[in-house]
């Protein structure tokens, strides 16, 4: 008789946590889900998922989490930090010292596989701490013991993610700038001449949507090719960000068509979120001087490994934002 798999999953009741736990509970398995306040998880969470209120900080919480668990999804993260004392909600904290945690009481438990999210552009040299703090999360999990795999996202999409709700009031004019929809441009020197000209260049990306992301994460359980894996996780679609807002203005319910999309320069936002970081300000700003570089930055990536070893192609920003625009 084949027995049910339980996934431990942490990061549960955030935005891709919500489709994982669905995700697995569809295909068959059993999950125990990490959250830190119980009454968050209903009207989120399915009631076939067992919740296990703790901290993925506190090594008994973790172990509560793990008991009787033969696989753990980590999904823990934030793309911005919120400095203030005795706050745990760091990057260091949640990127590097949360999978060093769970990677060694996973080993220490007798739960062999371990999936990762991470997110593309993670490296040592990253230009913002985010990216430097999930590339050293990473190394705890590739120097493991476990049956690992890693997963590292483009920009999540979907009806009810962070991104797309911020947006909505960009393109409709409802919060700043007001005037003009935002993104971020990087410099680049013409360097075939000395001095050559230095123009602003729009970034590309690659959305992809968060059905795609919850179905890579779960179809890894059963890929034993995934096992020791880094994979890109991005749409099939390559756009602009102009494009990518001119088309959400556009679809977007109270999307005002004379804005447009502005690039403002990311080395120039970087400076002014830390400026205002230093005068106690930074919250009034919706990005911070990480998010600034990192905005300025391509988020593309080949897909060629992730689609011979799980079999599909993430879909296309165009098609799968078209289906749920009007319901945002």
């Amino acid at each position: 008789m084949n027995t049910i798999m339980t996934v431990a999953v942490t990061g549960a009741t955030g935005f891709v946590g919500r489709y994982v736990v669905r995700e697995l509970l569809r295909q068959g398995y059993a999950v125990k889900a990490l959250a830190r306040d119980r009454a968050k998880t209903r009207g989120i969470l399915p009631e076939k998922a067992r919740v296990v209120v703790g901290d993925v900080l506190n090594q008994a919480d973790v172990d509560e989490l793990l008991q009787g668990c033969q696989a753990c999804i980590n999904l823990v993260g934030i793309i911005r930090e919120v400095r203030s004392p005795g706050n745990t909600q760091t990057f260091r904290s949640l990127h590097v010292k949360a999978p060093r945690l769970l990677v060694s009481r996973c080993e220490a438990l007798g739960v062999t596989r371990f999936i990762e999210m991470s997110a593309l552009g993670a490296r040592d040299t990253g230009v913002s701490e985010y990216q430097r703090t999930k590339w050293e999360g990473e190394q705890a999990v590739r120097l493991s013991e476990l049956e690992w795999t890693i997963f590292r996202p483009s920009l999540i999409h979907g009806p009810d993610g962070e991104f797309v709700k911020t947006a909505k009031g960009w393109v409709s004019g409802h919060e700043a700038p007001w005037v003009f929809i935002p993104y971020f441009t990087r410099t680049v020197e013409d360097k075939r001449v000395p001095l050559g000209p230095v123009s602003q260049v729009d970034p590309m990306i690659q959305p992809v949507a968060v059905q795609d992301v919850a179905r890579a994460f779960v179809a890894a359980l059963a890929t034993p090719e995934s096992i020791g894996e880094v994979y890109n996780l991005v749409g099939s679609e390559v756009l602009s960000w102009p494009r990518m807002l001119t088309q959400m203005r556009d679809q977007l319910p109270g999307g005002n068509p004379t804005l447009k999309p502005v690039g403002l320069p990311g080395e120039v936002g970087a400076i002014g979120a830390m400026i205002a970081g230093h005068l106690g300000m930074g919250a009034m700003l919706p990005f911070d001087a990480g998010m600034a570089k990192m905005g300025a930055e391509d988020s593309t990536a080949g897909l060629e490994k992730f689609k011979a070893h799980f079999g599909f192609t993430p879909a296309a920003f165009s098609e799968v934002f078209s289906t749920y625009a009007s319901r945002v």
